[in-house]
């Protein structure tokens, strides 16, 4: 697939992930520059009690695609999610966990369907979890 032409949002809840956090933006940032041609991530910190919101504010610093909202107190996932979504600017939003259950590898076959199927809503189904 060539570059995705139109600009997404990435919106990434985070709750108690501090140890997750790098690897998985590292992960993101390495598929999104070669399959994306415009991007921002949003990750919302709801409310963690650990490092994530340091970890992602170092993140933010060095990183002039991500966003950063914190969340004064736990207010779920669902809360999370409508806080990122309500923030994006994309053309398209594309939603992950932070706890390293969604592959960021697959977030350019997901974008590719919206394309070559003309569809305004795409989801994946994972099988075989391991939690």
């Amino acid at each position: 697939m060539d570059k995705f032409l139109h600009p997404i949002s990435l919106v990434i809840p985070v709750y108690n992930e501090a140890g997750n956090l790098l690897p998985l933006h590292h992960e993101i940032t390495e598929v999104l520059s070669a399959s994306v041609s415009s991007y921002e991530i949003i990750y919302v910190d709801d409310g963690s009690i650990d490092a994530s919101l340091g970890e992602l504010c170092k993140i933010q610093e060095a990183d002039p695609h991500v966003v950063v909202i914190q969340f004064r107190r736990n207010f779920g996932q669902t809360s999370a999610f409508a806080a990122g979504i309500d923030r994006a600017s994309g053309d398209y939003i594309v939603t992950l966990d932070a706890d390293g259950q969604n592959n960021p590898a697959d977030i350019p076959k997901l974008l590719a369907e919206t394309i070559t199927g003309d569809y305004d809503f795409v989801t994946g189904w994972r099988t075989n979890r391991k939690e």
